[in-house]
Formats: structure tokens, sequence, C-alpha cells
């Protein structure tokens, strides 16, 4: 069930980012390594620099936490597929 969860957590993170930054969906399984990458890092994130919880569920505050990690890893994606 967690990985349900992962998976569809994922799939919403990484298509609102990608329409955050660049306008446009990256396509169904990019969105979905995106939004699970930028969940990983978004939790990562709030554990270590901000001693909150990470992503703990499908929740708007998870969803918010993956979202903001989707939106860094999407930058950094982009910015690596230019160079």
């Amino acid at each position: 069930m967690a990985i349900l969860v992962w998976i569809i957590l994922g799939i919403v993170a990484g298509f609102v980012a990608s329409r955050i930054v660049n306008k446009r969906g990256e396509g169904l399984l990019t969105n979905l390594l995106l939004g699970v990458v930028g969940g990983i890092v978004g939790g990562w994130i709030m554990e270590h620099f901000f001693h909150r919880a990470g992503v703990h569920g499908l929740n708007l505050y998870s969803l918010a936490v993956a979202v903001g990690g989707s939106v860094l890893v999407l930058i950094v994606f982009h910015a690596l597929r230019r160079a």
C-alpha cells in the first residue's frame, strides 16, 4: 500500500511541479520519477534543515513537501539537460 501512495503522490507532485516550472507536463513517466525523487529530496530538506517531518503519507503537507522538492529537482534537471 505504501508503494501505491508514493506512486500517486509522485505523479501528482511531478505534474504540479512541471506545470510550475515550465508550464507544461513532462510526460507520465518523467513526472512520476521527478515526483518521487522530489519527494525524497523535499523530505530530506525538511528533516535536515527545518527539523520538520518529511513526506509521511497521502496528505496536503506531504504533497506540498514533494512539490517543493520536485520543483528543485526539475530546475536541476532542466539545467543539466541544457548543458
